[in-house]
């Protein structure tokens, strides 16, 4: 019994490490000085506290409350929001950039992941091109795995124990072995071992076992006894997997896909960005329409009551006020439904910059007040177009990702190029022996020698042994493996450098988009700058046109269809002279965007998007309305 509770003492050693009580430290992954960004990259300290590495990393809890900035900027009802405004509340409000906010943090687990020896993951999510409450469409991450290649060590250590015990009864045809016809056997096994790998190549194993054995045999001299050993084995790849650069593979790959991870963040800020400006754009120029609708309105009323008043006096026929009132009927409706496009537009808009959308009793009734103008240039700025697409090619974050994609099939192809090789390993082994025991005198054959009572002893006695090397086992040898034809490893090879040549494809297709996408924002800018001077000449046109059919009118030398035709074709060209100012302002987002120069454009930093925090203070609010509460 003295043997077995060694015994159990030595195979609980290490688990008696890792089962310590727990100390104080903090949970893996817990944010550390900074809270915006927590590493996931390194999990948790082993030491002291052998347990964290067991528990449940910290992910903080999701914010999906609206920052304040919301909230100051309402007053008596209304949202006062600058197009900076709308800006600033969609980068720290904007769903769409709420989610990609995590990407970068999964990619930090497959870093982790990736240092352990494991393989990389594909990166999921993508970019919603709506940039609006996470109803848009989503754009896939473009990112490159490590495919193929020999198999990356275990460079996590690991620690594994097993415990064993066993009754064997057995019939014996002859009691000269053992003295007894019915052999009866008890062992325990024990076994504690670590191994690991390394990034060179190289894998090792050192374990520790035991076995306690006792029987009815009386030809054995120790009984109970004990065996112990101690094992080294080294394997070391000579061709396949050698080397620093093939089996650290995933490891850099993961740390590009990180890189991928925050180029996909800035375009989702980027598109976000884009398209809540074209949101705020069309709810301006919604609201001048509003305005236009209103002057036409006040025209027709203007019309229908000088017809009241001149049929009163009789000098117009009374069909004339029937006309006048359904001309002011239909300014009525077009009214109403230019409103009805007002309060739409605020819907969206408000989903776009706020976590809760229109949820909010506060926000859902609130109604915008845009103080940024829709307004023109005078003067184009002129930049030459070989610039502008030299300006893309650089900082589009799509083709950074595709140049990314290339540098990782390009590891690939290198690890693949190892696993066409034959395989050669170089495998080593030591074991040192020890043997202990209960002695005890056994009958003695002619010329058998007497056992030596160097054994006799328990665990202390074997380990001793061990150390001492008195009974070491020594092995080495060389590994050979050649596959005659090969044909997987072709296979693996000759695919991979095709991936790669579409991936150069698809990279040079993407470059020539991109020149598309610039020609055509300057030419669609040039066209709204020419659409505009059209609109603002024909609406001068109108209004002198107007103005001559109500002088004529007023001495009878023209119509009242005249004049209300003039009434007609003036709203719809001040309707036409908004809308074109409006496509001039968006022509003018997608040219920055597709310049990917739209952050700088306003002064917006990716790290204050990322921390879902703005710097800059909200614009300040007109005075209050005399009297207003």
């Amino acid at each position: 019994m003295r043997i077995h509770r060694w015994l159990l003492a030595s195979c609980f050693v290490g688990l008696a490490l890792v089962a310590a009580r727990a100390q104080s430290s903090s949970p893996a992954g817990a944010p550390r000085s900074n809270p915006d960004r927590p590493d996931y990259t390194r999990g948790a300290v082993w030491w002291p506290n052998f347990t964290n590495v067991y528990k449940r990393p910290y992910v903080a809890e999701v914010d999906l409350g609206n920052t304040d900035r919301l909230e100051r900027l309402l007053r008596e009802g209304n949202l006062y929001l600058s197009l900076d405004d709308a800006i600033a509340l969609a980068l720290e409000n904007n769903l769409d950039i709420a989610y990609v906010r995590y990407e970068p943090l999964i990619a930090d687990t497959d870093i982790l992941r990736s240092r352990a020896g494991s393989g990389v993951r594909a990166l999921g999510g993508g970019v919603a091109a709506g940039g609006g409450g996470g109803s848009g469409v989503s754009i896939p991450i473009v990112t490159g795995g490590a495919i193929g290649g020999p198999p990356v060590p275990q460079l996590e250590p690991v620690l594994s124990s097993t415990l064993g015990w066993g009754h064997r009864s057995n019939p014996q045809t002859s009691t000269f072995a053992t003295g007894t016809n019915t052999l009866i056997l008890e062992q325990t096994n024990s076994a504690l071992t670590y191994s690991q790998g390394f990034l060179t190549g190289t894998s090792f194993s050192l374990s520790f076992n035991n076995t306690a054995s006792q029987s009815n045999s009386v030809r054995n001299s120790f009984n109970p006894s004990l065996f112990t050993s101690m094992s080294l084995n080294v394997r070391q790849s000579i061709t396949q997997g050698w080397g620093r650069s093939v089996n650290s593979r995933n490891i850099r790959i993961a740390r590009n896909n990180r890189e991928v991870s925050d180029l996909v963040f800035k375009q989702q800020v980027i598109s976000t960005v884009a398209q809540v400006q074209n949101l705020y754009w069309d709810l301006v120029s919604y609201i001048e329409d509003v305005r236009v609708r209103e002057q036409s309105l006040e025209l027709a009323n203007k019309l229908y009551n000088d017809n009241k008043r001149q049929v009163e006096i009789g000098t117009l026929a009374p069909i004339e006020i029937v006309r006048a009132e359904a001309e002011v009927a239909a300014r009525q409706q077009d009214l109403t439904i230019s409103q009805t496009l007002v309060r739409q537009q605020e819907t969206i808009l408000k989903n776009a910059l706020s976590k809760t959308g229109v949820g909010s009793p506060a926000i859902a009734d609130s109604r915008i007040v845009t103080t940024t103008r829709l307004t023109v240039p005078q003067v184009e700025p002129i930049e030459p177009v070989q610039d502008l697409v030299a300006t893309a090619l650089q900082a589009r974050p799509e083709l950074a990702q595709s140049r990314i994609r290339l540098t990782n099939s390009d590891i690939s192809i290198k690890a693949i190029r190892s696993a066409m090789l034959p395989t050669v390993d170089v495998v080593g082994a030591a074991t040192n022996n020890g043997l202990a025991g209960t002695f005890k005198d056994v009958f003695l054959l002619p010329g058998q020698e007497p056992p030596s009572r160097f054994f006799e002893g328990g665990i202390g006695n074997s380990m001793s042994q061990i150390f001492s090397r008195k009974f070491p086992d020594y092995s080495i040898g060389v590994q050979l493996t050649v596959p005659i034809r090969n044909r997987a490893a072709q296979a693996d090879m000759t695919s991979a450098q095709l991936q790669y040549r579409q991936s150069e494809i698809r990279l040079r297709q993407a470059e020539n988009g991109v020149r598309v996408e610039v020609r055509n924002a300057l030419i669609a800018l040039q066209q709204a700058r020419a659409r505009i001077d059209a609109a603002t000449k024909s609406r001068v046109l109108q209004e002198q046109t107007l103005d001559a059919e109500q002088k004529k009118h007023q001495l009878g030398a023209s119509t009242i269809f005249l004049v209300i035709q003039a009434q007609r074709d003036l709203a719809s060209s001040r309707s036409v002279e908004v809308a074109a100012m409006n496509n001039y302002k968006k022509a003018q987002v997608e040219l920055d965007r597709s310049t990917g120069q739209i952050l700088g454009k306003h002064n917006i930093s990716v790290d204050e998007a990322y921390r879902g925090t703005v710097a800059r203070p909200p614009d300040p609010l007109p005075p209050p309305r005399p009297g207003a509460q």
